[in-house]
This record gives C-alpha cells, structure tokens and sequence, in this order.
C-alpha cells in the first residue's frame, strides 16, 4: 500500500490502496471486512463499517489481494479468497445485467433484429446492445443504419456488447437475444452506467481512461462497451 494511504469514508474521493491514487465512488471499488476476517466486495458501497478501496479494476483487485494490501488497510487479518477478482467480474456483470431488466420492464428496451431497425428508424435510441457472440455483419447492419439516420451525431450513441446472447436473452424476458436497443430514461442510463464499470474493470491499466481528477473520462473513452464490433461471432438473427 502506498505510503499515507488511508481507508477513505469521508469526503468525495476514495484512495486505492494498491497504488494510492485517489477517485471518485464511482470509479473505484469498495470492501468490507466480514467478522471472520474475509474481504467481502461491495459494490454497491452500502455494506456496514469501515472500507477499503481499489481501483475499478481485476489487476489492482489481484495485487491487493497477492501483497496483503487488505489486511494493512484494515490494519487487521484480512484473507481475500483466491477468485476474489473473478468474483467482481461476476457480481458486476450481475448488476448490470439486473439494471437492464428494469430497463426493460420499463418499457425502455426492444429486442430483435427488426424491432431494433424500426427503433434506429423511428429515433430516441440511446443505445445499442449487441450479443458478444453475435455474428460481425448483423452488427454492422445495425451500425449503418445508425451511421445513416444520425449522420455525424452517430458518436453519441453507445453500443454495447460484452454480454452473450443467452444472458440477454435472461436479462430481457427472450430465449435468446442477438440484436436490441435502449431507448432514452433514468433506467437505460443506470444500466449504461453499470455496463461502464463492467467494461472499466475488464479492462487492463492503460484501457481504463480516467482523467487527472480520477473521473471516467466518457469524452476521450471508446464508445462501443465490449470488443470492437468486427471481431464478434456466431450466430445473428
């Protein structure tokens, strides 16, 4: 743990305790301390008592859990399981996929191929959601006729792909979902939030960008939320 770091509750900014920069909640992860002295992850950040904290990242998750980071944060015997970092992986793709299902019950999302043309046609589509096992030129379809409707404002527009097209096919009420869209609202854009600190922890070091201030810096971060586009495959409906 770097010199003078502390286990940051007050204030706006947290400090990791591997590496001693500071960030914002959001752009950090937060843990507690069971009473049988296991490191629990909270990723909600509503856990009782003290907390430590991380980068949203798996590498710094890893090295605080191999250097005994947790146990000098908490100045107590701190056993991090050995899947701790995989364990995050899951709990946030989780979460986010929990959010997407709200978006959906909230009349904000559409799946489907055909459903999601005739949203990209209509306009009011904050986002496109891809199935990671999705076939390259389904995507690129969809990609075209966004680049077509909203010309140079097609940047604005997040696309989505680093969930498979059986946990869509959950998430959204379908057997399996290849192709969907979120139209705009407070629900699509909790999910957009979470699937942005699930691609943030994915992502190695120099991937994540976070600015000076520790926040996420959206402006300079690629919009698409997964792998690039041309490199999925499978199956395209």
């Amino acid at each position: 743990m770097a010199k003078g770091v502390k286990l940051d509750e007050n204030g706006s900014e947290r400090t990791c305790i591997v590496t001693g920069t500071k960030g914002t909640p959001e752009t950090m992860l937060r843990f507690a301390l069971a009473a049988d002295g296991t490191v629990v992850p909270d990723i909600r950040r509503k856990l009782p008592g003290r907390g430590a904290w991380t980068r949203l990242s798996a590498t710094a998750v890893s090295r605080a859990a191999a250097k005994g980071a947790f146990s000098r944060a908490f100045r107590a015997e701190a056993k991090a399981p050995d899947r701790l970092a995989s364990e995050i992986e899951t709990l946030l793709e989780r979460d986010a996929l929990q959010s997407l299902s709200m978006a959906n019950k909230a009349g904000l999302a559409v799946a489907g191929a055909f459903k999601v043309d005739a949203a990209i046609e209509k306009g009011g589509v904050a986002a496109l959601i891809t199935a990671s096992d999705a076939a390259p030129d389904g995507a690129a379809k969809r990609s075209q006729a966004l680049r077509a409707k909203l010309g140079a404002r097609v940047g604005t527009i997040t696309r989505i792909n680093v969930f498979s097209s059986s946990q869509l096919g959950l998430a959204l009420g379908k057997a399996n979902v290849i192709h969907a869209a979120l139209k705009s609202g407070a629900a699509s854009s909790a999910f957009l939030a979470r699937a942005e600190r699930l691609r943030l922890y994915r992502a190695s070091e120099t991937d994540a960008v976070i600015d000076a201030d520790g926040e996420v810096d959206r402006a300079n971060c690629a919009k698409t939320l997964g792998r690039p586009e041309e490199l999925a495959e499978g199956p395209s409906d």
